[in-house]
């Protein structure tokens, strides 16, 4: 089994034994597992490549923000600096002092900043990739770690570019990049990248290239932390949340069969309060992600705010919220109240509050997803008109 199936694989062997305790158990085991996996990205390249700004438009924030990595036209990262993403504190970037720095000779770089921890490394040059470069790339090829090669700074390019010529053909002008990539045996594909807009040239690719590239839980773990760069993510991150609907259920149906009153409801209540918060942080609806993205963008927050539809965002999500929410649907109203009720019936009540435990809770999680993702989509949507308009 792959590392992704082993939560499928574990929790069918239980249920196999017909032992509902041991299933729930592994469930759990597994989800915090992959709650929990750590994700190391190390952000390296010579001095004054926008190492630091990269790091900060790839967990979505300003860069005068109070949680950014310093920025500077000089280099400002003089020691081995980790940045957690702001909402999955599991992913955390590395932002690495500037190779062949005087602190930090090529010849002992790797050593020195620790490579080992590191899952993989983005190598970014501003203008073009020079003799460091290569030695790093090569030097990490042989130590089997994985490696990218990122051009930031495109949009400043793109404007000298401008000032030089009245007119400018993109296709040819980025050809000619990756020409000389080429020429000069940079080893794989070279990434295009804008710190100013994400959505701009090769960004996405490089993501869904990373996605690829990592282990399954890993994977999940870079997809939440990314900012939503497309329509595409938002559907990745609803994607990734849909797999674990099914888990959460039937930990929900687990404590159906308790038979004390209004102990089912309260846990499953407890338990979507959980669950949804992370919905709402993995789509950046919470308040402080929609006013980063407010900043980033330049779209105020209010008006990213009339926008959205979904009670659930901007303000913390209690059991009281969500039930308000969700008894206005009147068939999760009757699913409820018919838990409650067939709590007791001799012999086949359990089983029945058990299977009405676990249809409540996989029905308004997959219908709050639904919610949230379109919210999502709409704040993209109002986000994007205003960095192309």
């Amino acid at each position: 089994k792959k590392e992704g199936e082993k939560g499928d694989h574990n929790y069918s062997k239980a249920l196999e034994k017909n032992d509902q305790n041991l299933a729930v158990a592994k469930i759990q085991e597994y989800l915090d597992k992959g709650q929990n996996v750590p994700l190391n990205i190390a952000v390296t390249g010579e001095t004054g490549s926008g190492k630091s700004s990269f790091v900060n438009a790839i967990r979505g924030i300003d860069n005068k923000d109070e949680k950014a990595a310093a920025t500077g036209c000089v280099e400002t990262t003089m020691e081995v600096t980790s940045y957690p993403h702001p909402n999955y504190p599991n992913v955390i970037f590395w932002d690495l002092p500037g190779i062949g720095s005087t602190n930090f000779p090529a010849a002992k770089y790797l050593k020195m900043v620790g490579f080992e921890k590191f899952d993989f490394f983005i190598i970014i040059s501003a203008d073009r990739f020079r003799e460091n470069d290569l030695k790093l790339a090569k030097e990490i090829q042989r130590m089997e770690k994985k490696f990218y090669f990122v051009r930031s700074k495109i949009d400043d390019n793109i404007q000298c570019s401008f000032d030089i010529n009245a007119v400018i053909n993109f296709e040819y002008y980025f050809l000619s990049i990756y020409i000389y990539c080429i020429y000069i045996n940079i080893p794989q594909k070279v990434f295009l990248v804008s710190s100013v807009d994400l959505t701009l040239y090769d960004f996405p690719l490089l993501v869904e290239t990373l996605k690829e590239e990592l282990p399954e839980l890993k994977k999940e773990a870079f997809v939440l932390a990314m900012p939503n760069i497309s329509l595409d993510m938002i559907k990745k991150k609803k994607k990734a949340f849909q797999a674990k609907v099914k888990y959460f259920a039937i930990l929900s149906a687990g404590v159906g069969a308790v038979p004390v009153p209004g102990v089912s409801v309260a846990v499953d209540t407890a338990l979507l309060v959980g669950v949804v918060t992370k919905y709402v942080l993995g789509f950046g609806l919470d308040i402080p992600s929609l006013k980063r993205m407010a900043n980033y963008s330049g779209v105020p927050y209010e008006e990213l705010m009339e926008v959205i539809k979904s009670t659930l965002i901007a303000v913390k999500v209690t059991p009281e919220l969500l039930l308000r929410l969700l008894v206005q649907f009147s068939s999760l109203a009757v699913l409820l109240a018919a838990e409650e009720g067939t709590r007791f019936i001799p012999i086949v009540g359990i089983p029945i509050s058990m299977g009405l435990s676990f249809t409540f809770t996989y029905r308004s999680l997959n219908m709050i997803l639904d919610m949230l993702a379109d919210d999502a989509e709409k704040v993209f949507a109002r986000v994007h008109l205003n960095t192309t308009g």
